[in-house]
């Protein structure tokens, strides 16, 4: 059984979204990834600061999610409060903040367990000028015992913000065991989310970010567990070809928008903020002008009936 939003999180869902109704909101939460991204060599990628890290976030917010976006997913460490107290983010863009740590802790069993940023909760969300959070956890449903901590982590998240009456997205990732054949976890890639879908939801989550299932029979499988919880298709860092496929299949299955990073911006961001600028404009701004036409294009009959 799902949990409705209350109107103050419906509020904060309303500012999340674009004007049709639909998530089309704009990643930009990691860290380690984004250095990865910005130098090819370890030692230069330590070099990257939390200050200058921030500041290519903050071109992220001006030049990408500002010109065509609803909303900005950043993280508390290096992007906000500096994207509002600076005036970077425009007042029509939302803001979701990031609750999880760079990486994750692997159990004796090789477990993932989430980590989440020390001290920020839901107050701390709304102190620093957040329309919400997003929550990250990983989840293997098909092996007993893998699940426990970061469920805990799932409702204490939600009772939590449930609290402060504040929106909570909930992502949930899954993962390769060490020694499990690539075939083996493709073939049971669809069903896992699924369950991962179904374990979300009986911890009370109310809006969910979701790795693309594989399949449109997964896809309309998730919206009919969720009933009133949306849930957005994540881009995973595929190429952005593939990403416009994935979205025009999983809207056509009831999905309700898009939380999309590197599929955006991952060939735009350098150190040079002159550089991003220009690719940003030139590149990821048509790019998620095309995700959103195909997020128009599939839901425009749905929002007729409605």
């Amino acid at each position: 059984m799902t949990v409705k939003m209350t109107t103050a999180e419906r509020r904060g869902y309303q500012q999340i979204c674009d004007a049709e109704g639909f998530m089309l909101v704009v990643a930009a939460d990691q860290r380690g990834g984004m250095r990865k991204l910005l130098a090819k060599d370890p030692t230069d990628q330590a070099k990257i600061s939390t200050a200058t890290l921030g500041k290519v976030k903050g071109d992220i917010a001006r030049y990408l999610a500002n010109a065509a976006a609803s909303c900005i997913l950043l993280d508390p460490v290096c992007a906000v409060p500096g994207v509002v107290e600076e005036g970077t983010l425009a007042r029509s863009t939302g803001l979701l903040i990031g609750l999880d740590e760079s990486g994750w802790d692997t159990s004796p069993e090789g477990f993932q367990l989430s980590k989440l940023c020390p001290g920020v909760d839901a107050r701390r969300v709304r102190e620093m000028g957040g329309t919400g959070a997003k929550l990250m956890v990983y989840l293997r449903p098909d092996i007993a015992g893998a699940n426990a901590y970061n469920l805990k982590i799932i409702r204490d998240c939600v009772a939590d913000f449930a609290k402060e009456d504040l929106l909570l997205v909930v992502e949930i990732l899954t993962y390769q065991m060490p020694g499990e054949a690539d075939a083996d976890y493709a073939a049971k890639f669809p069903s896992i989310i699924v369950e991962c879908t179904r374990l979300a939801l009986e911890c009370g989550s109310k809006v969910l970010k979701m790795p693309y299932p594989g399949t449109a029979e997964a896809c309309a499988q998730i919206t009919k567990l969720c009933g009133e919880v949306p849930w957005a298709v994540l881009s995973a860092g595929v190429n952005h070809e593939t990403f416009i496929k994935q979205v025009e299949i999983a809207m056509a299955n009831g999905a309700s928008g898009i939380i999309a990073g590197r599929s955006l911006w991952k060939d735009c961001i350098s150190l040079d903020s002159a550089v991003t600028a220009e690719r940003l404009t030139t590149i990821a701004v048509p790019r998620l002008l095309e995700l959103r036409a195909a997020v128009a294009a599939a839901t425009k009959p749905q929002a007729k009936a409605a």
